[in-house]
């Protein structure tokens, strides 16, 4: 007999959590999150969680009283007997932290990696991680998810001609080439140079983009400062439009201002993270439905390869 699905949400996804069960076909699980005067978290569970496959859906930004709870909730429905704890974190926070890149730093996406582990997590589900190779940092599966699938089909609708993608980063080339591998046209680089974190002092475009239609491909977009200066740097080339496509909107520091005052015509992201303004330049698509089916087909043991969109 299959166990019963329930799903949960943390205080920082509420909405995105609420259509994920929406389109599931079932109303979010009764969970009550107390904060003591203090800042200290105390969640509980409303109903009986005994012997049922538990989601609990939290983006872990800002990541660290929201990862605090989402850890809480983990080891009250393993104290409450659920049968298998899936940890689904829409956006993961840590994961630029994911190597040591100069002396005397933490990795701490395996930290992270470890505390999920360490609560007795089954299953992680996530989208668009920073570094796709921190899913080696688990020891349980990791269902990560693409954010293609919902920005393909939108830059589909687009109808845009003489199009082109590009990397705002040398990072990120692996993501603009898998765009326009699908779309079987060219990318361009954007190589930059950083004076301090989240401060680029410089910015070039490596190919040609004169006369086209730009899409900037990322995984998060902060502070915005590096995707606003490779929109320059690539309108400045002779491109005749530039727009990007950005799975996370962390928007931290002056963002909505670095993106308003832009040459950027539109940022497409998802949901993973909610706004906390409005912004004119931005258009939210939905991963709801890409989660739901992901947690569907976890539960019915089925395969979810196919919810990627093949750029080969």
């Amino acid at each position: 007999m299959s166990s019963v699905v329930k799903i949960f949400s943390g205080t920082n996804s509420h909405d995105l959590a609420s259509q994920i069960s929406l389109k599931y076909g079932q109303p979010l699980g009764e969970l009550v999150i107390k904060r003591f005067s203090d800042g200290e978290i105390s969640p509980r569970f409303e109903e009986s969680v005994r012997g049922c496959e538990v989601f609990l859906i939290q983006s872990t930004c800002p990541p660290s009283d929201n990862l605090m709870e989402l850890l809480l909730m983990a080891d009250a429905a393993r104290r409450a007997s659920a049968k298998y704890v899936t940890a689904v974190l829409p956006y993961f926070g840590y994961a630029r932290q994911d190597r040591k890149d100069k002396p005397r730093v933490a990795i701490a996406s395996k930290l992270v990696a470890n505390l999920l582990s360490a609560v007795g997590i089954d299953r992680l589900m996530t989208c668009d991680l920073h570094a796709g190779q921190i899913q080696g940092f688990f020891d349980f599966p990791v269902d990560h998810l693409d954010g293609s699938a919902v920005f393909i089909p939108y830059v589909e609708s687009l109808g845009l001609d003489d199009l082109i993608f590009a990397a705002p980063d040398v990072g990120g080339v692996g993501r603009a080439r898998a765009y326009a591998t699908y779309f079987k046209t060219d990318m361009v680089v954007c190589d930059k140079h950083r004076k301090r974190a989240n401060e680029v002092a410089s910015m070039q475009v490596i190919g040609e983009v004169e006369g086209a239609n730009v899409v900037i491909v990322d995984d998060m977009l902060d502070t915005g400062g590096t995707m606003c200066k490779a929109a320059e740097a690539i309108l400045a080339k002779g491109a005749k439009s530039v727009r990007a496509v950005c799975t996370h909107p962390v928007f931290s520091g002056a963002a909505y201002d670095n993106i308003s005052n832009s040459v950027l015509e539109e940022v497409a992201v998802s949901d993973t993270i909610p706004l906390t303004k409005p912004a004119p330049k931005v258009r939210v698509l939905s991963v709801a439905d890409l989660f739901a089916t992901a947690i569907r087909r976890i539960h019915e043991h089925e395969s979810i390869s196919n919810l990627f969109i093949q750029s080969s």
